[in-house]
């Protein structure tokens, strides 16, 4: 089950229908893509979300943001990679319509190695 980010606002129990306990929550739309099936498949099918639009809201950080003061690159590291949400959004984004992201497909291009035993 995959770690989503939400905020729920509102919950109760549903007494005219036995056993429907409702929860008003504000999820991403980001993290939303699947939800729906994930939901159903965890809770066998007894589960059922309905999604509605509720608002916009932007992201206060800079997706191209990097570290450049020493003190930036002691704290996130040379990279700067440590949790910027607004960078995975914009790259899962890039990934799911088929543009280019910065995701390396070769980590080391060494040579491949045999897995034939020398004698």
């Amino acid at each position: 089950f995959k770690i989503l980010r939400f905020l729920v606002f509102k919950q109760w129990y549903q007494r005219r229908v036995r056993g429907l306990f409702v929860i008003a929550a504000v999820l991403p739309v980001a993290e939303s893509l699947g939800f729906a099936e994930e939901i159903r498949k965890k809770t066998s099918g007894f589960a059922m979300p309905q999604l509605v639009f509720s608002h916009w809201e932007t992201l206060q950080e800079d997706p191209f943001w990097v570290p450049t003061t020493e003190e930036e690159l002691a704290h996130f590291g040379e990279l700067g990679d440590s949790g910027n949400l607004a960078h995975e959004y914009m790259m899962k984004a890039r990934k799911r319509k088929g543009l280019s992201t910065d995701e390396q497909i070769v980590v080391s291009g060494e040579k491949q190695r045999t897995l034939k035993k020398n004698k």
